[in-house]
């Protein structure tokens, strides 16, 4: 089965550096197999022998041993991310892709911690939570909105990492291909 790893904090804004070539080494390493990287930002596809969450853990244990980060890692199947896609309540408002965005969460939240989320938060920011994703429409883009992966994380008590729309397609689609 195809999975995507989808890692959070690497390569950004020169913070935690890791070269692609040596992230697919790390997934190699841990049991992954036909694995490839899309973009510098922590974004892996890989089969796999062992289960995808052992490869996983053992990808985060590596990193953090080899370059001292502590990076959390979460993952999809091929068939999880299409249903992302054609979940994604702002596509029928005729939305700009280009202002979209998806959170992926590590574990669904409750409906208790879904309450504690503030709707006004970051206006004109808007959200959706939707079991294990978090859809956003950002029309200020991700650089200005209040709506972040901290904020996410404490109220939701998971961890997520984000990815804008355009990401989520391609990697879709090298998913499914061939």
């Amino acid at each position: 089965m195809t999975h995507v790893a989808l890692l959070r904090g690497i390569n950004v804004g020169g913070k935690n550096p890791l070269p692609m070539k040596d992230l697919v080494r790390i997934f190699e390493a841990a049991g992954g197999r036909n694995v490839r990287t899309y973009i510098q930002s922590g974004n892996v596809i890989f089969e796999g022998a062992a289960s995808a969450p052992k490869i996983a853990e053992a990808v985060a244990k590596s990193i953090s041993k080899q370059f001292g980060y502590r990076v959390p890692v979460i993952l999809r199947t091929a068939e999880q991310l299409l249903a992302t896609i054609r979940g994604n309540p702002f596509l029928a408002k005729g939305v700009d892709h280009k202002w979209l965005h998806v959170y992926f969460l590590a574990e669904t939240p409750s409906t208790a911690c879904c309450a504690t989320l503030d709707a006004k938060r970051s206006a004109p920011d808007v959200y959706e939570v939707r079991g294990q994703e978090i859809y956003l429409h950002l029309p200020n883009g991700m650089g200005r909105t209040k709506l972040t992966n901290a904020y996410f994380d404490s109220k939701l008590s998971t961890v997520c990492t984000a990815r804008n729309w355009a990401t989520v397609l391609k990697l879709a689609e090298m998913m499914t291909a061939g």
